[in-house]
């Protein structure tokens, strides 16, 4: 089907709106929560696309997918070509079209949003995504690379691994990927939600690695079961991706009170181990009717809508800053409002108040008023005199941040590294070991799936260049 239509016509169509399951429905499940574009929707918000000369949307994207040409081929009904353009660009599109944060990236340089509503690209990448899981008898097939001999180490299977796997296969190296987990994923299974990112999303996707011939090997702890410098002896290059798992702690009293979790344990609990959605699960997880999320990004979110679904009456965020100020994306927020999260802005916590045995019942707060802005841009939160308050609760989760953990690091002392323990490197991806690059949280600290994959992106083509010059 032709995508010719006048810049008029296309101008006067609305842009397509999600789908959702109804919020009193959905506070007390772990469905997903968007429930993805109608055939006629997909086509529709497609034609929106002006197919401008300028692509600034491709600009905006961490991993560069070529946006105006998979658009372009669903404008014209053809879906396997735009399936074979997103999934060139992009090793996890299904996994980007629900949790990447296209309102400040790619969406965010759109021409149409200038005077309007950008095209709904993350919307428009999922339904091609998804098309694809559910036709793989339609998807047009690559060519095969011959095998160059080369094999390629990938520490962790989160989206920066699994991103620079599926590159440097596409090169026709060999890739194994070690996983500390016993499942493939990273921060993917056990740090979202399946709420907003289905587990047999990311079933599929590993899917389609497996098929480019790489290999997982889970229950491998790097810097325990082998270290880097073994697996600088067996393989031609090494990719380190094992993100940032260690918890910012808030140090402040009570931070050891039994009912207090840090958002990685609490989320990990929940989304990898089930805790708190089956009887037989056997690693439990503690259940009150108050509870109080310490934070504003979207792990934050994670956590609080999770706890709502756990049975929590009252959910709360209890976040320094006001809500113009969050991190967080405005869809999360705007979810977890509509499912009966309590946000109590412009509050700092002071200390975890528990009882005589030793459990959580509340968190000492101070109210905050904004300052000047502090070096991240935002204004400072300052506190009011006088304004301290206790708010009841029977769990308090700490989703203030992560940092790296040194675990892998401890062992390869050749290994350089800055202040806040994350790795050095240069502009290729590689650190201070030769033939060892690094990419996604573990260098940058706490960031995006999108921002991570951008990083696994990179450092493969780096490794490519590196495995050549290696074979000259």
């Amino acid at each position: 089907m032709s995508n010719k239509i006048s810049a008029k016509d296309r101008m006067a169509i609305k842009r397509a709106e999600m789908h959702e399951l109804p919020a009193d429905e959905r506070s007390r499940n772990f469905e997903e929560v968007n429930l993805g574009l109608s055939p006629d929707q997909a086509l529709s918000e497609a034609r929106r696309c002006l197919q401008c000369k300028s692509r600034a949307c491709v600009a905006g994207c961490p991993v560069g997918v070529s946006i105006p040409e998979f658009i372009d081929a669903l404008a014209s009904d053809d879906l396997p070509r735009a399936a074979q353009v997103l999934r060139g660009d992009n090793a996890l599109p299904a996994v980007c079209g629900r949790v990447c944060p296209q309102e400040t990236q790619c969406e965010a340089l759109c021409v149409r949003g200038v005077k309007g509503e950008a095209v709904a690209i993350g919307y428009l990448e999922r339904y091609v995504a998804d098309w694809a899981v559910s036709h793989p008898d339609q998807l047009l097939r690559d060519d095969v690379p011959a095998a160059t001999g080369k094999s390629v180490a990938v520490v962790g299977c989160g989206p920066a691994g699994l991103t620079a796997a599926g590159e440097l296969a596409r090169q026709g190296h060999s890739v194994t990927i070690f996983e500390a987990l016993h499942d493939t994923g990273g921060v993917l299974r056990y740090g979202i939600p399946e709420f907003r990112l289905p587990k047999e999303i990311i079933d599929s996707e590993v899917a389609v690695l497996l098929g480019l011939g790489v290999t997982i090997e889970c229950n491998v702890i790097i810097g325990k079961t082998l270290t880097i410098s073994e697996l600088s002896d067996d393989f031609d290059a090494v990719f380190i991706a094992n993100g940032a798992g260690l918890p910012t702690m808030l140090n402040i009293p009570g931070e050891n009170l039994k009912g207090v979790y840090a958002a990685n344990e609490f989320l990990t609990r929940v989304n990898l181990m089930e805790a708190g959605r089956r009887e037989d699960c056997s690693t439990p997880i503690i259940k009150r009717s108050e509870v109080a999320v310490i934070g504003g990004g979207n792990t934050a979110m994670d956590c609080v809508r999770t706890a709502r679904r756990l049975g929590a009456e009252r959910a709360m965020i209890v976040y320094r800053r006001g809500e113009a100020e969050m991190p967080a994306r405005i869809e999360e927020i705007k979810h977890a409002k509509e499912e009966g999260v309590e946000f109590i802005m412009l509050t700092a916590p002071l200390a975890i108040v528990g009882t005589e045995d030793g459990w959580v019942s509340g968190l000492k707060c101070q109210r905050m008023e904004l300052g000047p802005p502090d070096d991240s841009g935002r204004r400072r939160p300052q506190p009011i005199e006088g304004s301290d308050f206790e708010l009841p609760a029977g769990v308090v989760i700490n989703a203030v941040g992560t940092s790296a953990n040194p675990l892998l690091t401890a062992t390869a002392p050749n290994l350089a590294l800055n202040k806040w323990g994350n790795i050095v490197i240069n502009n290729d991806g590689e650190t201070s070991i030769p033939g060892v690059f690094a990419g996604g949280d573990i260098v940058r600290g706490g960031a995006t799936v999108i921002l991570a994959m951008g990083d696994g992106k990179r450092a493969a083509a780096a490794i490519n260049e590196y495995l050549k010059r290696k074979a000259e």
